[in-house]
């Protein structure tokens, strides 16, 4: 006999997900400032400073979007959807901050990559929307 109750909607723990952006965004912010006063720019220190730029962009934009999800969204999201979104968007940076050095950046160009990170994120919700309805 089956009843029609509804599910329990998962809750989640947030603390380690805003502990560990903390601990990115430091890390990644004060490893560029070191980077930046104390070296040169040659082959090694530049892979350092994208690496450490995806850090501090990623650590910084992850309670800003906890905070536009827990007021925008009406639906629980877990710690992962989070993390993935803020390295969508620190790879956005990156890339961005990559076209800026070869003197490639344009405002065309930004639109046209942050369009396309959004329908990048729209279509691996709508995957894992229908991978769960399958179930």
């Amino acid at each position: 006999m089956e009843t029609n109750l509804p599910e329990h909607e998962p809750s989640y723990n947030y603390q380690p997900v805003l502990l560990a952006s903390i601990l990115m965004a430091a890390a990644g912010w004060a490893g560029l400032y070191l980077l930046l006063t104390r070296t040169l720019p040659t082959v090694i220190p530049r892979w350092v400073f994208f690496f450490l730029l995806v850090l501090a962009s990623s650590g910084t934009s992850l309670p800003f979007l906890w905070l536009l999800h827990r007021r925008f969204n009406t639906n629980p999201f877990s710690p992962g959807l989070l993390h993935r979104q803020s390295l969508e968007f620190s790879l956005a940076v990156t890339i961005l901050t990559w076209l800026q050095i070869n003197r490639t950046f344009s405002l065309t160009l930004a639109l046209v990559i942050s369009v396309g990170m959004i329908l990048l994120e729209s279509l691996l919700q709508r995957l894992k929307r229908t991978s769960r309805r399958g179930k």
